[in-house]
C-alpha cells in the first residue's frame, strides 16, 4: 500500500491549493517563479475545476490541465490531483434536478455555490465516476503527480427520496429485519412502530423531537453514504495508479464523519485546521487535531489546509500577528505532519473567498505573509531530512467516538450546555499545559501500550468498548473517566442504573440517584476546587472519595472517586484544577511530562530524535535546558537555557548530558 512517503520521500511537503483557472495564463509562470522562491515543493490541482474539465456533458478539456502540470514538473513542484467532484457544474443540477440534495423541510438546495449533491444520487455518483476515470486515465503516467486528492471537505446532508431508498437499504444491512430495527429504535415509544421498510424516511421535519436512535442511524448513515462516494473514486484512481496515495481533506472534528471509519480507507490522512488567531488557546486547539489527526494516520500526516492569514468566515476575521503562522506550521511539523499546505497559494481576486487570505496575498511579493511564507519554506526545507518519517510515542491516550457525539448532542438531554467538543478539548487542554503529549483513540482500539488512558466523556459506550476498558485496567493500566459515561448501549438505550453496570463496579460507584446539570455560571464547591457544567449523586461502592461535594444539595456527596487504578470525575473541574487533577493520576501512572520546569505558554514536544521547544507567549521567554544541544534552524549550539523569541520556535537534536 503507498503511504505519505511515497510522496514526501524524506522532505516536508510544503505548498498549498493553487487555482489557476481563475487567472490569465501569464500568471502562472509569475506563480511559478515564486513558488520557487518560498520554497514550495507541492500544489493540489483540480479541487474546484470540474466546470473547466467538462463545460457541458461529456465534453473534456485538458488542455490548459496538461500546460499546467508540465510547467510545474518541469519546475520541480509535485502535484496532488484532485478529483474535481466537490463542485458539481451548473449544468448538472439543471439537467438533472435529482443530484440537487434537500434538506429537512424538503426545500432544494440549488447550484451557486459548491458541494451541492445529494451522496446517493446514483446521476451524480456516475458523472463523478466517468469524470474520475477519464482524469485517471490521462495522468496516471504523468511525473508531476505525487498523490490523488478525492474530492474536498465531504460535509452535503441530505433528504430527499433517493436518500430515503439508499437509507432503507443501508438499515437492512444493518438490523437485518424490521422486528430488529423496530427493538433498536425503541418505537414501542410514541406509536412509532413501522410494519413495512417503505415506511421509513429520514428524520425530516417533524412536529416534535425526533426518534433518538432513529437520528443516531441517520448519521451513522449519511457518514457511510459520503464514504461510499470517496471510496468508488478511490478505487478509480487506484486501479490506474496502484503506487500513488490516495487522500481526502477531513474538517477538523467535524461531527458529519466517522474519521476512525474513514482514515482506514486512506493511504495518507490529512485534515485542514484554522485556529482563530484571536483565541488564547489555538495553539492548543492546533495540538489536539494533530494529536487526533496523527492518531488516525497511526504515523504521520498530512496538514492539507490551513490560513496564511485571516479568513473569510468568521464574523470578524482577524490576520496572524507575527509569527504565529510560522508556530503553528512548525507545531503541526512537531506533533506528526509531514506535509505542511495552505488554501490556497495565490489570494483569489473574485469569489466568495476573495478575502480569505493567501501564501501570496493581494499586497503581492513585497507583503508580510509573502516574505513569512518564504522563511518557512526555508526551514522547513532544511528539517525534512532530520524529521520527516519520524514517529511520536505518547504515554497518554485520550478516547474519543463519533457515535457518542452523535448520540450526545440530541435534543432532550439533561442540558443543552453541555457540549461534547467543549469537554473534550478542555480534558485534553489540561494535559498540554501540563506537557504531556496525547494520542487519541477510539474506546474499542487496543489500548495496552498507554499508561494512562483518559475518558473525558463518552455517552455511549458499546458492550465491546467496555469490555475493551476492563481488561485494560485489570491488565495494569490507569483509567479516568469523566461524567456521564457508559449511560447509553450501542442503539442509545439507556443501561439499567443510569450507568454500565461493570463501569460501576471498575470505578467504585453503587446507585447513581441523579444527574445535576449546571446553568451558565453556575459553581458547585468541592473540596479544593470549584466545579462546572454538571454534577452528579451517586454513592460509593468500595471507591475511595478523593473530594467530594461542599455545600447545596450534593454536600457531602462524592464529586472525584478513586478505585484502584480507576478515576471517576462527575464534574468539570475549572481549567486549573483540571491539569492539577490529571497531572496527579499521569504522574502516578507514570506519565511524564516531555521536558520538566517549562515557563507557562511553551509547549515541549519530542519527535523522534527532535526535542520541538514552542513558544505561544507574545513575548520572549527563557527555557532551561540540561545538556547541550544544536539548534537546527540557526545551527547554533545550545547549553544551560535558550530564549524563544514571541512566538518562537527551536528544534533541538544531538543531545548530550
Amino acid at each position: 500500500m503507498p503511504s505519505l512517503d511515497d510522496s514526501t520521500r524524506g522532505r516536508i511537503l510544503f505548498g498549498g491549493d493553487y487555482n489557476p483557472e481563475q487567472w490569465p495564463e501569464e500568471t502562472w509562470q509569475e506563480d511559478v517563479r515564486l513558488m520557487k522562491r518560498a520554497g514550495v515543493n507541492s500544489v493540489t490541482l483540480g479541487v474546484f475545476s470540474w466546470s473547466k474539465i467538462e463545460p457541458r456533458p461529456g465534453a473534456r478539456e485538458f488542455g490548459w490541465l496538461d500546460r499546467l502540470m508540465d510547467l510545474t514538473h518541469a519546475n520541480g513542484i509535485g502535484v496532488v490531483l484532485a478529483t474535481p467532484t466537490a463542485s458539481p457544474p451548473p449544468w448538472m443540477g439543471a439537467r438533472h434536478p435529482e443530484t440537487l440534495p434537500r434538506d429537512e423541510q424538503g426545500r432544494t438546495v440549488w447550484w451557486g455555490s459548491r458541494q451541492q449533491f445529494c451522496a446517493s444520487s446514483p446521476t451524480y455518483r456516475a458523472y463523478a465516476a466517468a469524470i474520475t476515470e477519464d482524469l485517471a486515465a490521462r495522468y496516471a503516467g504523468h511525473p508531476a503527480l505525487t498523490m490523488w486528492h478525492i474530492n474536498n471537505e465531504y460535509c452535503t446532508h441530505c433528504w430527499c427520496d433517493e436518500t430515503a431508498r439508499h437509507f432503507r437499504r443501508w438499515l437492512g444491512t444493518r438490523h437485518g429485519t424490521l422486528d430488529a430495527l423496530n427493538e433498536a429504535w425503541g418505537t414501542a415509544f410514541w406509536s412509532q412502530r413501522y410494519d413495512d421498510w417503505e415506511e421509513i424516511i429520514p428524520p425530516r421535519h417533524a412536529q416534535y423531537l425526533h426518534n433518538p436512535a432513529q437520528l443516531l442511524d441517520f448519521k451513522r448513515f449519511t457518514s457511510d453514504a459520503l464514504m461510499e462516494c470517496c471510496t468508488a473514486e478511490r478505487d478509480i484512481v487506484a486501479r490506474h495508479t496502484p503506487h500513488i496515495p490516495v487522500t481526502t481533506n477531513f474538517m477538523p472534528l467535524w461531527s458529519g464523519q466517522d474519521a476512525w471509519r474513514w482514515a482506514e480507507r486512506e493511504d495518507v490522512v490529512s485534515v485542514d485546521i484554522y485556529p482563530d488567531p484571536k483565541d488564547p488557546l489555538g495553539g492548543q486547539y492546533n495540538a489536539m487535531l494533530g494529536d487526533m489527526t496523527r492518531s488516525q494516520a497511526r504515523g504521520p500526516w498530512m496538514l492539507m489546509e490551513q490560513s496564511a492569514g485571516a479568513v473569510n468566515w468568521r464574523g470578524v476575521n482577524h490576520p496572524k500577528p507575527r509569527g504565529l503562522n510560522r508556530l503553528w506550521s512548525l507545531q503541526s511539523v512537531a506533533r506528526g505532519a509531514d506535509a505542511v499546505c495552505y488554501f490556497q497559494w495565490r489570494q483569489s481576486r473574485q469569489g466568495a473567498e476573495k478575502f480569505h487570505s493567501g501564501m501570496l496575498g493581494h499586497a503581492g511579493e513585497e507583503g508580510r505573509t509573502f516574505r513569512e511564507t518564504c522563511r518557512i519554506g526555508s526551514e522547513l526545507g532544511a528539517l525534512g531530512a532530520h524529521v520527516a518519517g519520524s514517529r511520536i510515542e505518547a504515554d497518554i491516550a485520550v478516547l474519543h467516538d463519533w457515535n457518542s457525539w452523535w448520540a450526545d448532542q440530541q435534543d432532550g438531554r439533561p442540558s443543552v450546555r453541555l457540549e461534547y467538543t467543549d469537554v473534550v478539548r478542555a480534558w485534553h487542554r489540561a494535559l498540554w499545559e501540563s506537557g504531556r503529549t496525547t494520542d487519541f483513540a477510539h474506546p474499542e482500539h487496543d489500548l495496552t501500550g498507554y499508561r494512562l488512558v483518559v475518558v473525558p466523556h463518552l455517552y455511549l459506550l458499546t458492550d465491546t468498548a467496555i469490555g475493551n476498558l476492563l481488561r485494560y485496567v485489570r491488565g495494569g493500566g490507569t483509567l479516568v473517566s469523566g461524567f456521564l459515561t457508559g449511560v447509553a448501549d450501542g442503539d442509545d438505550r439507556v443501561r439499567p442504573g443510569g450507568m454500565d453496570a461493570r463501569l460501576r463496579a471498575l470505578f467504585g460507584i453503587g446507585t447513581l440517584h441523579e444527574w445535576w446539570p449546571l446553568d451558565a455560571g453556575e459553581r458547585v464547591a468541592c473540596e479544593g476546587f470549584l466545579g462546572t457544567l454538571w454534577s452528579e449523586e451517586f454513592e460509593v461502592a468500595g471507591g475511595e472519595v478523593v473530594a467530594a461535594y461542599r455545600g447545596g444539595e450534593l454536600d457531602g456527596m462524592p464529586a472525584v472517586v478513586r478505585n484502584g487504578r480507576a478515576w471517576y470525575v462527575s464534574t468539570l473541574p475549572e481549567p486549573d484544577a483540571l491539569r492539577a487533577l490529571l497531572g496527579r493520576i499521569a504522574d502516578g501512572a507514570g506519565a511524564e511530562p516531555v521536558l520538566a520546569g517549562l515557563p507557562a505558554g511553551v509547549e515541549a514536544v519530542r519527535r523522534g530524535e527532535l526535542l520541538f521547544l514552542l513558544n505561544h507567549n507574545r513575548e520572549p521567554v527563557t527555557v532551561p535546558l540540561p545538556g547541550v544541544h544544536r539548534e537546527l534552524l540557526t545551527g547554533t549550539r545550545v547549553s544551560g537555557g535558550l530564549t524563544l523569541e514571541r512566538h518562537g520556535v527551536a528544534v533541538l537534536g544531538e543531545t548530550s548530558p
